[in-house]
């Protein structure tokens, strides 16, 4: 993906991004980075990066979002902390931003400081098997809207498009046409197209530019 010091994952509800945003903050630790992720899904409670608390903090990610994250008292209050690793550049910082326009609302707070740094990236995340992003068309609706609400503009798209547990890498590569002509009528590159980990060796797969996932599980 774009290696940029801010990473912002947006997207239709339902498309993923929480879990690859998640995934992809380990990943940066892993690499070595200072790494913080900011939990602005204030808008679907259900997936919250809250979810995976206990897996960051062990793993040495900072972990910031709502007190009322993943309770009945969820509401739209935004931490004074969250302001911190967006300003410190010496931090790796990824943002989890919720779902759809109403979501990117939130993000649009923090939107002039993150163009004025200019070192962020904006990803576009997208399941076309989700009802309301099944064609490229209404991805772009959507991708449009996202962009009006929070005054940034998105500088590629993750292509998340898959069944749970059911996957297959067959699954995956259905959507490669309609990913291709998303990238056309956006005018985005596809920085990559995620996969359940235990499928990033198939052979299917080979030559192509994939992102393993480990799938977020709510606690119980």
């Amino acid at each position: 993906m774009q290696q940029k010091r801010i990473t912002v994952f947006c997207g239709h509800y339902g498309s993923g991004k929480t879990n690859i945003a998640v995934n992809y903050a380990l990943a940066r630790k892993r690499a070595g980075e200072t790494v913080s992720i900011i939990d602005l899904d204030i808008v679907n409670p259900y997936f919250r990066t809250k979810d995976s608390e206990q897996e960051l903090r062990d793993a040495g990610v900072e972990l910031i979002c709502s007190d009322y994250a993943g309770s009945n008292l969820d509401i739209p209050a935004l931490p004074a902390a969250m302001q911190r690793p967006i300003a410190d550049r010496s931090t790796t910082c990824v943002l989890d931003v919720g779902g759809d326009d109403q979501g990117a609302v939130a993000l649009g707070r923090f939107a002039d400081q993150i163009k004025a740094e200019n070192d962020y990236a904006m990803l576009f995340v997208l399941s076309f098997y989700r009802p309301l992003t099944q064609t490229p068309e209404d991805a772009l609706d959507v991708l449009r809207e996202i962009e009006a609400a929070c005054g940034l503009r998105f500088t590629g798209i993750v292509n998340n498009s898959n069944l749970g547990d059911a996957t297959t890498a067959a699954d995956i590569f259905a959507t490669a046409e309609r990913t291709e002509k998303l990238c056309l009528l956006s005018g985005l590159p596809l920085v990559a197209t995620t996969v359940r980990a235990d499928l990033a060796d198939d052979p299917a797969l080979r030559g192509k530019v994939v992102f393993p996932l480990h799938l977020q599980k709510k606690p119980i």
